[in-house]
């Protein structure tokens, strides 16, 4: 039987076909693509999923580097040096803590983060990191540095750690004196 004899007999609407053929269409395997092998030129199966589940995300050895060899090795070569400049310091690594650990503050737990920063995903990584060599690049004022931290939390939604009142007017004043 044609569809539009099923449709007089049964009363089904456009719509309820239309229905049906999307939910024919969830049941179908997915995940799975043909493809054409460029040596053989035979029509292929590739397994998305398979080969998605197999591939390694995370490498440990990659995030040290990124970490201890990237982020934190050119922070500590290219922000002031010195006990005058250890609150300035602390602010800037502050709102980079944030980030690396997407949205955990210090301050919400009492001083204590529950998460580190070294553990966190590789692409998480990369972008700091880039963040980081733009300001090596270019300007490498303090203030800079801490207002791309600051509004890349802004961007991800993940808000700022709270300070004492001092402490708070140091952050404040960092940001008004960046050059951006």
């Amino acid at each position: 039987m044609a569809k539009k004899d099923i449709k007089k007999q049964e009363g089904i609407s456009q719509a309820d076909l239309e229905r049906l053929e999307l939910l024919q269409r969830a049941n179908e395997k997915t995940g799975k693509q043909l493809t054409i092998n460029s040596e053989t030129g035979n029509l292929e199966e590739f397994d998305e999923l398979r080969q998605l589940v197999s591939k390694d995300f995370e490498n440990p050895e990659e995030k040290y580097q990124l970490y201890y060899g990237g982020i934190r090795k050119l922070l500590m070569d290219f922000l002031p040096k010195g006990k005058d400049y250890k609150q300035l310091r602390d602010i800037i690594y502050d709102e980079k803590n944030v980030f690396l650990n997407l949205g955990k503050k210090k301050s919400d737990n009492n001083g204590i983060r529950k998460s580190d920063g070294r553990m966190t995903y590789q692409p998480v990584m990369n972008e700091i990191l880039d963040i980081i060599i733009n300001w090596v690049g270019e300007s490498q004022n303090p203030f800079d540095l801490y207002r791309d931290f600051y509004e890349l939390n802004e961007k991800h939604g993940y808000g700022h750690e709270k300070y004492d009142d001092s402490t708070a007017n140091v952050a404040k004043a960092m940001l008004s004196l960046s050059q951006k």
